[in-house]
């Protein structure tokens, strides 16, 4: 078979959306499935929906990348979309055809810098991963290329200012808080740190928007597994084949200016620009993310292995259903509309019939996810509800110290366990946690649920002081200890 080409396209006589050529509006640090997926899926639709007509000139972060081989199939890869709509199993192929070229400045570092002269670019796009923003004091002006990527960024724009043409949209994507304004202090850092002119940090500020997001959408990437047979029933070889879940939501914080360059409403499409894009983070983390956590270690002991089984369980879906609308949703100040349509679109991610989803692999390092997704809804739910304790989130944090209290053996670099029904499992976590569980592995439920809820170090002081959340939890080990894990699920639930 031929690879993906326009060549091999147009043998093929393929009559889906393509576009060729357009100027190149849009420079996107990051190359990898993610970006694929979200970004450039996004801006396909703009230029076929929106007559956005702009391509996107990628290129490598780091030097071991993907330039040849998207050079090599002229930009274009292959992008299923699949998941669950309506109850309905969806697998969405297209074609995308919004990258023009990848550069790899570890072997060209001007071509990326060239990229400053052109008038026609307007928005610079990132995901560099979590550490990609961050400070290297090794970063020199005069490298080429700096190592980092705010670096590489200060430089870019150093370049665009000095040919005297306006600045950038910048749309930070990397899984931090404050993404986009965490950027901007870094880019002024490098300023500072180079002695450039004080005209060029005005520059920076006035002309230039640094956008933090928020990015919803898995990813599980190349279909190893299936390639060979995705590409037999394509009739072309796709080395860039990508997968995503149908869902997908970006939020950009900045102003509505924005909306006149970038046409999202034209092409309806899930891109919201907001003054604060905090709200929505804190809907992900709480209903999303919190809604994994508070279940999986129930549901792992109780048997189950995949997040879809899950859903097609009565008692566990009806426990994730209770924590979110019972116990989640009242504590966020989104419309109650958004927020129940959000936690509805959870079930049908949940239930994605293409994505295996392991409890396991949810469950490393749950005492910081707890504490960072769950935490939060329980002390605001108290707060809202007169000192209530939301009786399902604490049962989570119940279901939480038996997984954990089950880890008996030291292993490397985690903790041996076993679960109810004999299978042995793994429970990996910072290592002052699983020596801390090792630690109290003889103690009695009882006494573990005062050690682990005195535990500053996990959890601040806010759980040892928040009344009546130590005898809840001990109440709900009892139950679980009499009643097994599953019929103590169903009886706080439904209570």
């Amino acid at each position: 078979m031929e690879n993906l080409s326009y060549k091999t396209l147009e043998a093929q006589g393929y009559d889906g959306y393509l576009l060729k050529d357009a100027p190149e509006k849009i420079l996107q640090f990051g190359e990898g499935n993610f970006l694929r997926a979200f970004v450039d899926y996004f801006i396909d639709n703009l230029n076929e929906k929106a007559g956005f007509n702009g391509k996107v000139v990628v290129t490598q972060p780091i030097a071991q990348g993907l330039a040849k081989m998207i050079n090599d199939q002229d930009g274009l890869y292959t992008l299923f979309l699949r998941g669950s709509e309506n109850g309905q199993a969806v697998n969405k192929k297209r074609v995308i055809s919004c990258i023009s070229r990848c550069l790899n400045p570890y072997e060209d570092y001007e071509s990326l810098m060239a990229c400053a002269d052109n008038p026609d670019l307007r928005f610079i796009v990132s995901n560099t991963t979590e550490a990609g923003i961050a400070y290297d004091p090794d970063c020199k002006a005069d490298d080429a290329p700096p190592a980092s990527f705010p670096a590489k960024l200060t430089a870019f724009l150093y370049r665009r200012f000095k040919k005297g043409l306006p600045g950038f949209i910048i749309l930070s994507c990397e899984l931090i808080d404050n993404n986009g304004k965490e950027l901007e202090k870094i880019v002024n850092r490098y300023i500072d740190d180079w002695s450039l002119e004080s005209a060029f940090k005005d520059w920076v500020k006035t002309q230039n928007i640094f956008c933090s997001t928020l990015v919803d959408r898995i990813v599980p990437g190349y279909p190893r597994t299936e390639a060979d047979k995705i590409c037999e029933e394509l009739g072309y070889h796709d080395n860039l084949l990508d997968v995503g879940e149908v869902f997908g939501f970006w939020v950009i914080e900045g102003p509505d200016e924005i909306k006149k360059e970038f046409p999202v409403d034209k092409a309806g499409l899930p891109i919201i620009t907001v003054p604060d894009v905090r709200p929505y983070k804190q809907r992900k983390v709480r209903i999303l993310n919190g809604a994994h956590t508070s279940f999986i270690m129930a549901a792992y002991l109780t048997g189950q292995n995949i997040v879809r089984d899950c859903m097609k369980d009565e008692t566990i879906h009806g426990f994730m259903n209770a924590t979110l609308y019972n116990e989640v949703i009242p504590t966020l100040d989104l419309p109650k509309d958004d927020l129940n349509q959000f936690a509805a679109d959870v079930t049908e991610r949940f239930s994605n019939p293409f994505v295996d989803h392991l409890l396991l692999s949810i469950s490393l390092n749950s005492t910081s996810k707890w504490k960072a997704r769950c935490m939060p809804s329980l002390l605001e739910y108290a707060k809202r509800k007169d000192g209530a304790i939301a009786p399902c989130l604490a049962f989570s944090f119940a279901a939480y110290i038996c997984f954990y209290h089950n880890g008996q053996e030291k292993g490397d670099a985690c903790l041996h366990a076993v679960r109810p029904n004999g299978d042995a499992y793994d429970i990996k976590d910072d290592q002052w946690v699983l020596d801390f569980y090792y630690d109290h592995k003889n103690d009695s439920l009882d006494a573990l649920a005062d050690a682990v809820i005195d535990n500053e170090k996990m959890w601040d002081d806010s759980l040892k002081n928040l009344k009546g959340f130590r005898e809840t939890v001990k109440a709900d080990l009892a139950l679980i200890e009499k009643k097994g894990m599953k019929d103590a699920m169903a009886e706080i639930a439904g209570a």
